[in-house]
């Protein structure tokens, strides 16, 4: 696919509302696809509509456990006594003829015998001998789930790009499929750059921090369904580094790398991306995570993060996400917005859209309410572990009190 976009050329710091569909644009659904059993398919992402075979409920069946009966022998009487003829049970249903004046004991989820076409429920009937007593039924065909009442065979059930979950297993199941077609996994390939990061379990020496970012990344794309590659830690050497995204071009649909993209930085990433793909070094209008590089390299889409780790970890939810649920043929949604009450007071300067980190909470009156974790510093990633939601602070928006509303964005998705 040609980069037709340059969004470099726009004067100022691009809003990321303006940059999602940018993105998106640039990307493509998988055209791959494979086969897998309905136990293997959580998670995964439906190639192609999936139709009921079959009526659902596939027949006649009682809601309740109490005893099946012809409604119209009441004659308009509000009880009524009944022979007992025998039972029915879920997976064994009544067998025979049911003579007039019968009822049959009946439970839930067994097929109602065709004669009959009523159930009352147990707790409003009494045993008198050999006769069932049913008072006050609420109507003909009342607690009779009816064949077809809820999917008619042929009815599409699931469409293509619907991601499987537990429910979907079960909607699956209850139709009899038991292999389905889903969209190939998209391949993401990452990596770190920095002399200064070491493996963690190691030693520091002065100077050296652990290299975070990539479990950061890990688990982010573990909660994506993509199949990831891990290629470590590259030092800031120039052809290790040109190895190392030929290699992750080569092998995977899309590269992902934090730090070294900021507009100006002088560092061999930056020098090397520009030599070996069609990048774009973008000024976001967001905080934290002003710094994005996307592009190509190779046929691999190319997505360049900040370094620091509350940044990395925004733009990947905001601007990588949408990218790999669309690589997988997922319709994009809009994300659960509330508003609540600010419990703490916050800090903000005018110019960028900010991400503030939250915990959003009921008050004794049951109302939201939200306070930020404390310092929200881009390199401070315990204000991430300690959140349960962004607060949402508009562009031109400035200092908030106490009391005042805003908006959250609770974690779903990538961040839950």
């Amino acid at each position: 696919m040609p980069m037709t976009l340059d969004p470099c050329a726009k004067p100022g710091l691009i809003h990321p509302d303006e940059a999602i569909p940018l993105l998106l644009s640039q990307v493509s659904a998988l055209d791959d696809s494979e086969m897998v059993r309905l136990a293997e398919a959580l998670d995964r992402v439906l190639a192609e509509d999936l139709a009921s075979g079959l009526d659902l409920p596939p027949f006649d069946n009682s809601a309740m456990d109490g005893y099946a009966f012809r409604f119209d022998e009441l004659n308009g009487q509000e009880s009524g006594s009944f022979k007992l003829a025998g039972q029915a049970f879920a997976g064994h249903p009544f067998k025979g003829e049911l003579p007039p004046g019968h009822c049959v004991r009946i439970m839930t989820g067994a097929p109602v015998p065709a004669a009959c076409d009523t159930v009352q429920m147990q707790e409003q009937t009494q045993v008198q001998g050999d006769a069932i007593l049913i008072q006050a039924p609420k109507g003909k065909g009342a607690n009779v789930r009816r064949r077809g009442e809820e999917l008619k065979a042929g009815t599409r059930v699931l469409t293509a790009g619907t991601r499987i979950r537990a429910a979907e297993l079960g909607v699956i199941a209850t139709i009899g499929i038991s292999q389905l077609r889903v969209v190939r996994r998209p391949v993401v390939a990452f990596f770190s750059t920095g002399d200064e990061l070491r493996p963690v379990g190691s030693e520091l020496a002065p100077g050296q921090i652990y290299d975070s970012n990539r479990y950061s990344i890990l688990g982010l794309l573990q909660k994506a369904g993509v199949e990831w590659l891990d290629l470590g830690v590259i030092p800031d050497d120039p052809e290790a580094l040109r190895q190392a995204f030929r290699t992750a071009a080569a092998k995977a649909d899309m590269v992902l790398t934090s730090g070294g993209v900021s507009v100006g930085e002088a560092d061999y990433t930056k020098q090397i991306l520009e030599q070996e793909g069609q990048i774009h070094f973008w000024k976001l209008a967001i905080k934290p995570g002003k710094p994005f590089a996307f592009g190509r390299i190779g046929k691999a889409l190319f997505c360049g993060l900040p370094g620091n780790p509350v940044s990395s970890m925004v733009t990947f939810h905001k601007l990588v996400w949408p990218m790999l649920l669309k690589l997988q043929g997922q319709a994009q949604s809009q994300p659960l917005m509330l508003a609540a009450a600010l419990s703490t007071a916050v800090r903000k300067q005018p110019g960028r859209v900010e991400y503030q980190r939250g915990i959003l909470s009921r008050n004794a009156e049951g109302a939201l309410e939200v306070a930020l974790t404390g310092s929200q510093g881009s390199g401070m990633l315990t204000s991430m572990s300690l959140a349960n939601c962004f607060i949402l602070l508009d562009q031109y928006q400035g200092d908030l009190q106490v009391g005042e509303t805003v908006m959250v964005e609770p974690f779903h998705g990538a961040l839950a």
